[in-house]
């Protein structure tokens, strides 16, 4: 009866310990995709010179990718006319009715693109960064 008192009491570690290793695991990856856009694609401030004159083979790497992120969270804004948008970044590499979208290049080893979503009157409603 004693051995199966320790090996309860043993199993009964275990569970604590795995318990814990999952919710360190669980907050550190839920950290890291809260942050990840700003870790991947927050290097440099948004340049319109830069950003025009960048080559969009994805064989260069990540050219646009670095500004996506100030981009998002300090030009672009909710409601901005899409005309407005194509002004500011130029040409779309593909563009459909409500949603355009400009290749960012070859980042962390997958094609990325900062994708545009404008509402019925063409007004911007959302920029998402995508992965093909």
């Amino acid at each position: 009866m004693s051995n199966v008192h320790v090996d309860l009491k043993a199993l009964k570690v275990f569970c604590i310990a795995v318990s814990f290793l999952a919710l360190i695991v669980t907050l550190v990856f839920f950290g890291w995709w809260a942050m990840k856009d700003r870790i991947e694609f927050g290097g440099n401030k948004f340049d319109q010179v830069a950003w025009m004159t960048s080559s969009v083979d994805s064989d260069k790497g990540c050219l646009r990718g670095d500004m996506a992120y100030d981009l998002q969270q300090n030009i672009l804004f909710h409601g901005m006319s899409r005309k407005d948008a194509m002004v500011l970044l130029g040409r779309p590499t593909w563009e459909e009715s409500q949603q355009i979208e400009y290749d960012l290049g070859n980042c962390i080893h997958v094609i990325h693109g900062l994708r545009l979503f404008f509402d019925e009157d063409n007004r911007l409603t959302v920029s998402r960064i995508v992965q093909h």
